[in-house]
């Protein structure tokens, strides 16, 4: 028995680090692309780990071609390490196991929450090709339901269920202050081959939500791409892998990305969200008009978010609120890293 699991991204560490624990180090081998602070949580954390795409400095950001040569030269690195380590399975969030799944004949586990109509360059490579297509039950498979394995939980719920995270407000202390309110902005770089042509926070959004914000408390924000130098007042200085208990202490979360809007929600911070993927993609929409966790607002709706960011500032209970929105979401989900535990031994046999 021996698991391969690729991370391309940040979150893709946080979904699978428990699980990846919860086998001993013979059976497991992690493969990793350079990726914002996806290296630094492995070192912080004490991972061994091969990285098959380190950083060039060459911007591919929107750039097609520039996109489809990186991901040739990742799979002929990753196919190396298959044809070294001889994996029995293969897990991950991207498209290039599952490829190289089919040409090895070794059974692949795509996991996603993006429903898959909405990244189609992802669904046309790993569709046809993934054993298994593993996603929340409120997303979708598109062409290849048949394939799909629907579980009753989020991606997040994988490290920040209560049973993993706890949050501790010493890994914090030192940036906030009680008794004050914190908020976070998230700028992403919305760069990856699923974002071309999709708009989130610019500059200019970005100094006026600061101008709302400041009279009400202290704000930090998080960065994917380079802040410009009037930002850099700004930028949240803590560790990589204690940004979670950040998260579940600001009383406000404003952002642009997907995974950390669900990963404020989930954790019972009021989330605000704004790009062009809203209304698109189920677990959002379930976060949202399920459990009223979060809100979504896309770019042509500018007015609409600064409106609902003044609603929310005038609520002292704000907090206190989404806690208990987060305990109902709670009792309804299941506790996503056993589950991929008790699937993973089931089908790795």
């Amino acid at each position: 028995m021996k698991l391969l699991f690729y991370l391309g991204h940040p979150a893709h560490y946080h979904l699978f680090k428990h699980v990846i624990r919860a086998f001993s180090p013979e059976q497991v081998v992690v493969l990793i692309k350079s990726k914002d602070v996806l290296e630094q949580l492995l070192i912080e954390d004490g991972v061994a780990y091969i990285n098959v795409d380190k950083k060039t400095g060459v911007k591919t950001v929107g750039n097609t071609f520039a996109i489809a040569k990186k991901f040739g030269k990742r799979m002929l690195s990753i196919a190396r390490v298959i044809r070294q380590v001889k994996p029995t399975l293969l897990v991950g969030c991207s498209a290039e196991l599952a490829l190289l799944g089919k040409f090895f004949s070794i059974p692949s586990c795509a996991f996603f929450e993006d429903d898959l109509e909405k990244v189609k360059s992802f669904a046309r490579l790993a569709g046809p090709t993934a054993t298994y297509l593993i996603c929340p039950d409120v997303c979708s498979a598109w062409k290849w339901e048949n394939k799909k394995i629907g579980h009753n939980s989020y991606h997040e719920l994988a490290y920040l269920h209560p049973d993993h995270f706890k949050p501790d407000f010493t890994l914090v202390s030192a940036i906030f202050e009680k008794g004050t309110r914190n908020f976070i902005i998230r700028f992403s770089e919305l760069g990856a081959y699923h974002d071309v042509d999709k708009q989130g926070i610019t500059d200019e959004l970005a100094l006026t939500l600061i101008d709302k914000l400041k009279p009400h408390g202290r704000v930090y924000i998080t960065s994917e791409r380079p802040l410009p130098s009037q930002f850099e007042s700004y930028r949240i200085s803590i560790k990589s892998s204690h940004i979670h208990h950040a998260l579940y202490f600001a009383d406000m979360f404003i952002g642009d990305s997907q995974t950390m809007t669900a990963e404020s929600a989930v954790l019972g911070t009021p989330a605000l969200r704004f790009n062009d993927f809203v209304g698109e993609l189920g677990y959002l929409e379930d976060l949202e008009h399920a459990y009223g966790l979060t809100y979504g607002f896309r770019t042509t709706k500018r007015d609409g978010l600064l409106k609902k960011l003044d609603e929310l500032l005038k609520d002292t209970n704000l907090k206190a609120q989404w806690q208990q929105r987060r305990l109902k979401m709670l009792n309804n989900k299941v506790n996503f890293a056993n589950w991929m535990i008790t699937f993973l031994k089931e089908h790795n046999k």
